[in-house]
């Protein structure tokens, strides 16, 4: 094992590709694929997806409270990563690999049981991994860029979780396709892990308890706020994804081959586009860059009103890829200080738990895509795939553009409303007396 490679952007951000690309697949298909293609009515898959947030807020700050103080030779998060993933294999295929003649409440009863399984053990991997972050890369320029790279990482995954997915399961089937990227997941989930080394000054002294734990955590106001924020714009990350498929077949008009041309222009122009947001990181201050990128995504979605073929569709879906790469890059920064200025006032790095309130904040995003795509369903007469109703276009151009502008609308207004203001140094690339890695 070469030492070079120990922690490297490169290496690290292989966890990131590994976990999205059947992260992404799920988030974009399993509506189309439950809904439009097994049946099942959106009000039952509404519910499903309540029962699950709850279950959430229960698991999310466990998990992350239980990795703080775990300490082994392996580290705090390495030994629940390696735990976890082949559950993580297990039940994604399960969620694509319903048994057949189900009834409505039967297929229910399984897509609500494999989505908590899923979602449970995601959100271990998720608090884990994102974790280990803030705690491998420090200061704002060094967390720039290696989100960077990392983002850029995981527009690949988003562009085979999205626009390669369709020409997998028409060729083959859904399961098929699950199992594929279970191994994808499998592999490059290891060669990840593998070159990850954990501060072990990181896991000295006595973590507090949980409700100690949580108690101040509730109390940092800027941490709330900001991952509230993010939750509307993350709603939006979802709420595109899992719509582009009926807006292509709805509002576009195209399909097959066609709609992987449309997932390709969103997903490939943001891998350039991240190093554009990179570039504008370097010149300002963290907090003033995640607010601009949220504005910026707010106009982007707007040019996907006004799509009807596979041109317009592109067009503007390169247009919502700069939007999405400036968000991918800048919230790393943000989340970065909040947890070094608790480490500081604490004297204990307490990632984990930040990481897994964080993703039950942002996750609940799944919940407002859901009740949003039932809200606009039951106005417009959408039922499922078997009743699609009298307009399921303007279903879905409302769904893709007007829904995804309020809800950024909102995210930038909150983010104004709130005062970032930071004991640690803004820009600085590392603490006194602190070497960068050398592929950085």
């Amino acid at each position: 094992m070469q030492r070079k490679w120990i922690n490297s952007p490169y290496t690290f951000a292989l966890g990131m590709f590994a976990m999205m690309v059947p992260s992404q697949a799920f988030s974009t298909f399993y509506s189309f694929f439950y809904v439009e293609k097994l049946g099942l009515g959106i009000g039952l898959a509404t519910l499903a997806r309540t029962i699950f947030l709850i279950w959430d807020a229960v698991n999310n700050p466990l998990f992350g409270h239980w990795s703080d103080r775990t300490n082994t030779r392996l580290g705090r998060r390495r030994p629940w990563i390696f735990g976890a993933m082949p559950l993580f294999m297990l039940t994604f295929i399960m969620v694509f690999s319903p048994p057949g003649g189900l009834s409505q409440h039967g297929l229910f009863a399984w897509f609500l049981t494999a989505l908590i399984l899923f979602e449970a053990v995601s959100t271990v991997l998720w608090v884990n991994y994102g974790a280990l972050f803030p705690e491998l890369y420090h200061g704002d320029r060094l967390r720039a860029k290696a989100s960077a790279i990392q983002q850029s990482y995981q527009v690949v995954a988003l562009l085979i979780g999205s626009a390669l997915t369709p020409i997998i399961f028409n060729a083959l089937n859904f399961s098929t396709m699950s199992i594929i990227y279970a191994f994808v997941f499998c592999i490059s989930m290891l060669v990840c892990m593998l070159y990850v080394q954990e501060r072990r000054e990181y896991s000295v002294g006595e973590p507090l308890k949980l409700g100690a734990a949580f108690k101040e955590t509730m109390k940092n106001k800027k941490f709330w706020l900001f991952n509230i924020s993010n939750s509307f714009a993350q709603t939006v990350n979802g709420l595109v994804s899992s719509i582009i498929p009926f807006y292509a077949k709805y509002v576009l008009k195209i399909e097959g081959p066609q709609v992987t041309i449309l997932m390709a222009a969103v997903f490939v122009s943001v891998i350039p586009l991240v190093f554009v947001w990179y570039w504008i990181c370097r010149r300002m201050d963290g907090v003033k860059v995640w607010r601009l990128s949220l504005a910026v995504y707010a106009v982007s979605v707007l040019p996907l009103w006004f799509g009807f073929n596979l041109v317009s569709g592109v067009a503007a879906g390169i247009a919502v890829g700069f939007g999405l790469a400036g968000f991918l890059v800048t919230p790393a920064m943000v989340s970065g200080r909040i947890i070094d200025e608790d480490a500081e006032k604490t004297g204990l790095r307490r990632e984990g738990i930040y990481t897994a309130v964080a993703g039950f904040i942002t996750r609940s995003s799944g919940l407002i895509s859901a009740l949003a795509f039932l809200i606009v369903g039951l106005i417009f007469g959408y039922e499922s795939g078997d009743k699609p109703g009298p307009n399921p276009e303007m279903t879905f151009r409302v769904l893709i553009s007007i829904v995804p502008f309020c809800l950024l609308l909102v995210s930038i207004i909150i983010s104004l409303l709130t005062r970032f203001e930071f004991t640690t140094n803004r820009k600085g690339d590392l603490a006194h007396g602190e070497e960068t890695h050398p592929q950085l």
